[in-house]
């Protein structure tokens, strides 16, 4: 079980939103890249890196800011956010990262997923980000109608190396994520699956850990870690027994 903490960028400083708001942003830090150090530095074995700027315009926005997170971190990263296309993956694969997360794109060209999977296998991820039970896009400004699940099913047949699952609900709220939600998704699949989401306290943490034998094998935790409700050695910790 990975903990991956998250550093989301918008206008190239490390920041939070609540339930993926634009409109309600919390500036956590100016430089990402000594972010990511502490991180580092606290025992973290890989982060997780989102381009908000990105996914809002469906292109890579805050590229000085990735560059200088993966020039920084020495632990495998996994990026996503304006990643529209089999180029763009590999220019950040080809920048040092050892995964890249295929969001709006995977959902509106599912042909991607397979193109960019035979190109760079086990290092595509796909993001399932799920707001009132149907996957958001675009910066998580707009809904598809499709199941989760199902679309979950057709990218693991494509190749994809695993999930993301994200509960926008719980998404910086501080509230504890969706476990029940959490188990019933990764119980319908045969690929290795991400939490991300509502993350707040080591009970979060253990719940989760406790998933593991149904293909969750990833944690994501963002604003807990940078509101202080969780410190991230004692998460590490808690994963490790």
């Amino acid at each position: 079980m990975r903990i991956l903490p998250a550093i989301d960028l918008l206008d190239g400083k490390c920041v939070r939103l609540r339930q993926g708001r634009f409109d309600d942003v919390t500036v956590y830090s100016g430089d990402p890249a000594g972010m990511a150090a502490k991180w580092r530095d606290m025992g973290a074995e890989g982060l997780h890196l989102v381009d908000l700027d990105g996914a809002r315009e469906g292109r890579p926005v805050n590229r000085e800011a990735i560059k200088a997170i993966v020039d920084t971190a020495e632990i495998p990263i996994e990026i996503g956010g304006g990643v529209r296309s089999v180029q763009v993956a590999s220019e950040y694969l080809d920048l040092g990262a050892s995964q890249v997360i295929l969001g709006t794109a995977a959902i509106e060209n599912p042909d991607l997923v397979m193109a960019a999977a035979d190109l760079f296998p086990d290092r595509i991820l796909v993001g399932l980000d799920v707001k009132n039970g149907k996957p958001a896009t675009r910066g998580w400004l707009e809904t598809a109608s499709c199941d989760p699940i199902e679309l979950a099913r057709k990218f693991a047949n494509m190749g994809a190396a695993g999930i993301i699952y994200t509960d926008i609900s719980r998404d910086g709220m501080l509230e504890g994520a969706n476990i029940d939600g959490l188990r019933h998704f990764a119980e319908q699949l045969d690929i290795p699956v991400t939490a991300s989401g509502g993350v707040t306290s080591v009970d979060d943490v253990l719940a989760i850990a406790s998933l593991e034998p149904v293909g969750v094998n990833s944690i994501i935790i963002g604003k807990a870690l940078y509101d202080g409700a969780l410190d991230l050695k004692e998460a590490l910790r808690a994963v490790k027994g």
